[in-house]
């Protein structure tokens, strides 16, 4: 980190006199007591507990100084909201080392997006990434923060459960280059709608540069919201940006499309993978880099952990995970993936969904509807979760369908699936994240 105590305090507008403590410079900076290493500063944040409880811990840890909203008697800058002060000096660490940044929202694929273009940048320039789902307003002014000092390149997860969420922390960031992978119903309970979903998203422009790149999906709900002052390049089957001669294999894709010359393959699944590298391609290309370093940073693809991946049961059948979250797009698309994969000689297809969280009212009538996403090729379906009720009532007399309506059946989930995957199945699973179906993974990995 290439910050002095001195001129932190002169960012945040510090209202106490700090001088009257020495200067230093600082190598880093923590929220947590427990992660401060020696000369590091502390952020004591208020959240289930507040963070000023800990500023002796973290003096004892290492810590040189530290931000607060109370005066003290040991090195601190004082201020009147610490989670402000935070993002302040994130926005002006971006001027400080400018850093390039391009930011990534969307109700599906921000993650696998973000990861897809860091990996496309890093091929040519020094790139850092959101790390995990420090996407808030909390984590995306920590990752900037933590970026190392030689960063040419970053890119930002922008998450968002409110109206707003994604306008302050554009401002934040203020990105030159902005993706959104598509308008879905993630959080519909705190939106209400789609259309307003779609606002939400589309405020990612609010810190935006005149003459930054947007890149959006052709759809009719995000033009009322789109802007004037930076380039917009929609993508689509009809659009601009587009996907053509897609091949989905079971652990792998190949396609062509608008963005570069030849064919693109990754070693994933699910066709909905193609548009997330297609729109990281086209972001690599409008940075400079080359087809040929775009193609072999696919070839190479890292994803972050939970999001759709093979793995294997302890008896040998073969589990498609895809338990980090879930809503109704995600879920119909990961079932049409499932579906196309031929089945294992002797082989069944099962598939457990769980519930989707967050679609407020719309939600019986959302369960429901994945109903039509449930074809013959299914050999047999387990619901898991009150909110799987309606779904569960749409396929009665469907003999393939076992329910388990509340959590205290998750160890009956668990023996049962146990007791029924074959050697040669296919098992896909698929539920919002505090469903932890990730614990039925690891139990039949054993």
């Amino acid at each position: 980190m290439r910050l002095s105590f001195y001129e932190v305090g002169e960012i945040v507008g510090a209202q106490n006199d700090f001088r009257v403590y020495p200067d230093s410079s600082l190598t880093g900076m923590e929220f947590d007591s427990r992660q401060i290493k020696a000369g590091n500063l502390f952020m004591p944040l208020k959240g289930a507990r507040d963070g000023h409880t800990f500023i002796g811990l973290a003096f004892e840890n290492g810590a040189v100084a530290t931000l607060s909203e109370k005066s003290l008697d040991c090195p601190h800058l004082l201020v009147s909201d610490v989670l402000l002060a935070m993002q302040q000096l994130a926005s002006y660490y971006i001027d400080k080392l400018q850093v390039d940044v391009i930011a990534v929202t969307g109700s599906n694929g921000k993650t696998t997006t973000k990861d897809m273009i860091h990996d496309v940048l890093a091929t040519t320039y020094q790139t850092y990434k959101t790390q995990g789902n420090y996407n808030n307003e909390i984590g995306l002014p920590y990752t900037v923060l933590h970026m190392p000092d030689n960063t040419q390149k970053l890119v930002l997860e922008m998450g968002q459960d409110h109206l707003g969420d994604i306008e302050l922390l554009s401002k934040i960031a203020r990105p030159r280059i902005s993706v959104v992978t598509l308008i879905g119903e993630a959080h519909l309970a705190f939106f209400g709608s789609r259309d307003k979903i779609a606002q939400g998203k589309l405020q990612i422009t609010s810190g935006m540069p005149n003459g930054g790149l947007l890149l959006v999906p052709d759809d009719p709900l995000v033009e009322p919201y789109l802007p004037s002052q930076q380039k917009v390049v929609r993508f689509g089957p009809e659009a601009e940006l587009r996907l053509t001669d897609l091949c989905e294999g079971k652990q792998s894709l190949r396609f062509e499309s608008t963005a570069v010359e030849g064919t693109i393959e990754l070693p994933v699944t699910g066709k909905y993978n193609a548009t997330n590298a297609m729109l990281a391609a086209y972001v690599g290309k409008v940075c400079g880099v080359s087809d040929e370093k775009i193609k072999r940073a696919f070839s190479q693809l890292q994803l972050t952990r939970n999001r759709t991946e093979w793995k294997k049961a302890k008896n040998g059948a073969e589990i498609l995970s895809d338990v980090y979250n879930a809503n109704p797009t995600a879920m119909r698309l990961i079932l049409e993936t499932f579906s196309a994969i031929p089945k294992n000689s002797g082989g069944r297809k099962l598939v457990v969904l769980a519930d989707m969280k967050e679609l407020g009212d719309a939600s019986c009538q959302l369960h429901a509807g994945i109903a039509d996403s449930l074809g013959e090729n299914l050999d047999k379906i387990y619901l898991y979760g009150p909110e799987m009720r309606p779904l569960a009532e749409a396929l009665i007399g469907d003999k393939r369908l076992s329910y388990f309506a509340s959590v205290e059946s998750f160890e009956a989930l668990i023996e049962s699936l146990q007791n029924d995957l074959k050697p040669q199945d296919q098992l896909l699973l698929k539920g919002s994240n505090s469903m932890n179906l990730a614990a039925i993974v690891e139990a039949l990995e054993g």
